[in-house]
């Protein structure tokens, strides 16, 4: 027997009594949602209050950052690196991030998000150390205010939430930038991340790069949500929709957010509408999912091209300045060329020095097995020795 099936109840709702009023939203939901076209800049009216020093600036990191990653991928290919996730296409996305933060905030990466580390200020050959199979993170996640590069799916979301929330608690002026992949949204961990992120009101903003597919799984496989910007409102936050190839645009969405975060609003979920022009990594084969034509159209929309665009139209792009700015990414390439090029000296039993702050004792023997069979390696050559 139902509710509705009690003797004396009425099957008319109207005859029920209403909940109690805490049942209503906390807010009103009409502000939360986005717009129903990306936000852009380049190309628009509004371009023309943009200030020339950020445009150049902007510029000059989205050259070095294609740089980085055409020596990067080519570093995978001569065997240097065992994996590269590139993020060619999608250099707005990290720069605009990575120029959003003060030097006091936290970046949260993925495992594509390379550039977005260096472009904050970190050295290439760090931010790649861990796709080189070398060592742990490769950096002090402290020393840079950069989280180890997370590869598994959006575990690095929660981690956010955690450390701006405790920042919140402690009364530091820190705010937290996580970026995920359109992937990353079907995981739990993005739920959870978000829904703890409103409900304490922590000082985070989430970047979504939507560039069409996790791996091979395009968007619309996904998910049936208006835009993955809509599904900030579920959660009690702004969603904002933004062009991921328009740069200053991305920039002053994700500034505003950062600034909102940090004056106590709370959260920002950003979906940046982007495009991976190359695969997934070096190991997957796009053109099973998706046609050239398709990449071709992208190209048409890079990011560095509308920069370009809005450049000439001003003036601002004398050659001078692009000379500069291509001599200033090709010393980059030629250093992490260099350097890569190093065979590193590594030791084995560093495998067990950052995993806990106290060896469990199942490390304390793994190590020992590992020195014992190292041990004995070395024993033959001592030998052998006149």
């Amino acid at each position: 027997m139902t509710v509705l099936e009690q003797p004396g109840s009425s099957r008319h709702t109207s005859a029920l009594p209403g909940p109690p009023p805490d049942w209503r939203p906390r807010v009103d939901p009409a502000p939360l949602l986005p717009d129903a076209e990306p936000y852009r800049l380049l190309g628009t009216d509004a371009a023309r209050g943009l200030d020339a020093g950020l445009l150049k600036r902007l510029y000059a990191e989205l050259v070095r950052g294609r740089r980085y990653n055409t020596q990067a991928t080519a570093l995978t290919r001569q065997g240097r690196l065992a994996v590269y996730p590139s993020s060619t296409g999608q250099e707005a996305c990290q720069v605009a991030a990575a120029l959003a933060l003060e030097d006091r905030d936290w970046l949260f990466p993925s495992y594509r998000d390379t550039l977005a580390a260096v472009a904050r200020g970190l050295d290439p050959v760090q931010a790649l150390t861990l796709l080189r199979g070398d060592w742990h993170t490769g950096y002090d996640p402290h020393e840079h205010r950069i989280a180890p590069l997370c590869t598994p799916l959006a575990t690095q979301l929660p981690h956010a939430v955690g450390l701006a929330h405790a920042a919140r608690l402690k009364g530091d002026d820190v705010v937290a930038l996580a970026l995920v992949g359109d992937g990353g949204t079907s995981e739990g961990d993005f739920h959870e991340a978000l829904n703890f992120a409103a409900v304490w009101q922590a000082p985070v903003v989430f970047l979504v790069q939507n560039n069409g597919f996790a791996i091979s799984v395009p968007l619309a496989k996904q998910t049936a949500a208006p835009s993955l910007a809509h599904k900030a409102v579920g959660y009690g936050m702004p969603g904002r929709l933004v062009d991921g190839n328009d740069t200053p645009a991305l920039h002053e969405v994700l500034t505003e957010a950062v600034r909102r975060a940090r004056r106590g609003g709370g959260p920002t979920l950003i979906e940046a509408v982007t495009y991976r022009i190359e695969a997934h990594t070096n190991a997957d084969d796009a053109t099973r999912y998706r046609t050239d034509a398709e990449v071709e159209t992208w190209r048409a929309h890079d990011p560095i091209a509308l920069m370009e665009r809005e450049l000439t139209a001003r003036g601002l792009l004398t050659d001078e300045f692009a000379a500069a700015t291509r001599d200033g990414a090709e010393r980059l390439a030629a250093d992490l060329r260099e350097r890569m090029n190093q065979d590193p000296v590594l030791d084995p039993m560093d495998l067990f020095t950052h995993v806990y702050a106290q060896k469990t004792s199942q490390l304390r023997d793994q190590a020992a097995q590992l020195r014992a069979e190292l041990d004995a390696e070395q024993l033959p050559a001592q030998e052998a020795r006149p």
